[in-house]
């Protein structure tokens, strides 16, 4: 990969030789894949806007976050600016680079939004936004234009299979028994967790950074990627859990007064904020292994308030009501 970087790093230069005039405006681009607005979009859309479509969308980008931190902790890809010191840092990033994070997500969270419109005009616009959020990666140096490439890639090939078989795995999950989906849940969950552990120990061992690695390279970037990793296998297990619990309840309507919209989720994102400040405290003190398995506890918790425990809240305490009570597309019986 070196000699690829080596390649790579002469138009990144360039780009950024444009002026830091354009930090600005891609830094809020790059913000449109950070972690802090996906979560708050996709629980939009779910609690208040389309419970099927915010149901589905959660689904497909915690299973493209699962899949990209797992590549990531098997690669061990640096960062432009870790890698060359003639590149800027306008943003900094801990985990591995390689691929794309922010591509591969922006592909599946707006092509997939894009998609469900059904209007070209909001699907070029997904398309556009997509491509300008790959260019803001490389501009602000924490990828290169392979990593963006190989994001586009997977999250491409994801998106096209969430839009061909999402009806048909509903349906066969639904049909699944408790034992059986659990089990699967927990191996989708776990494995890539295990698999990465298995290969930072057993193979990669004591790892340190190369020695033409000359730019600023942060601390344990192994150790940080493999506790994302288990984050979002927590994300993907709480999430799943709480779905198809919700589902077998009588699902979960979105529709509803302005201000029911509002208070719900005020109310949800209001209480997933104060889980990532508890498990924040949590894992603060904790290194490795241990800092990995609360934080997969805390983030299975996290997920499973926003797809069960808060829908069920709206709907008990009358700001929502069942999918079946309700005109909009839900997520229960017949219409996962």
């Amino acid at each position: 990969m070196d000699v690829l970087w080596e390649v790579e790093t002469t138009p990144i230069v360039w780009l950024q030789g444009m002026g830091d005039w354009l930090a600005v405006p891609f830094g809020l681009l790059t913000d449109l894949g950070s972690q802090t607005f996906v979560i708050a979009l996709v629980a939009l859309i779910f609690w208040s806007v389309n419970a099927k479509v915010g149901a589905r969308l959660f689904v497909a980008v915690a299973v493209s976050a699962v899949v990209n931190y797992l590549f990531k902790s098997l690669f061990y890809g640096a960062r432009p600016y870790w890698f060359s010191a003639d590149i800027s840092a306008h943003s900094a990033e801990e985990s591995f680079g390689v691929p794309s994070g922010h591509a591969q997500h922006a592909t599946v969270l707006w092509g997939y939004l894009g998609a469900k419109t059904g209007d070209r005009r909001w699907m070029w616009a997904a398309g556009v936004l997509i491509a300008l959020m790959g260019l803001s990666r490389v501009y602000l140096g924490v990828h290169f234009i392979s990593d963006v490439l190989a994001g586009l890639l997977f999250g491409g090939a994801l998106l096209w299979a969430t839009l061909r078989w999402e009806d048909r795995i509903a349906a066969w999950w639904r049909g699944l028994d408790t034992a059986r989906w659990v089990l699967y849940l927990a191996l989708a969950s776990l494995l890539p967790c295990v698999l990465a552990t298995l290969w930072q120990l057993g193979v990669r061992g004591d790892w340190t950074p190369p020695a033409d690695w000359i730019g600023a390279v942060p601390l344990d970037p192994a150790a940080y990627t493999l506790v994302s990793l288990y984050s979002l296998g927590g994300v993907l297990m709480g999430g799943v859990c709480g779905l198809t619990l919700l589902d077998r309840r009588g699902g979960y309507s979105a529709s509803g007064t302005l201000v029911a919209r509002i208070a719900r989720f005020v109310l949800g994102i209001s209480v997933v904020l104060l889980i990532q400040v508890v498990g924040d405290i949590a894992t603060g003190g904790l290194e490795g292994l241990a800092e990995a398995v609360v934080a997969y506890a805390v983030y299975t918790v996290l997920a499973f308030w926003a797809l069960f425990l808060a829908p069920e809240l709206f709907v008990r305490t009358g700001l929502a009501t069942r999918s079946d009570q309700a005109t909009d597309t839900p997520t229960g019986p017949d219409h996962a």
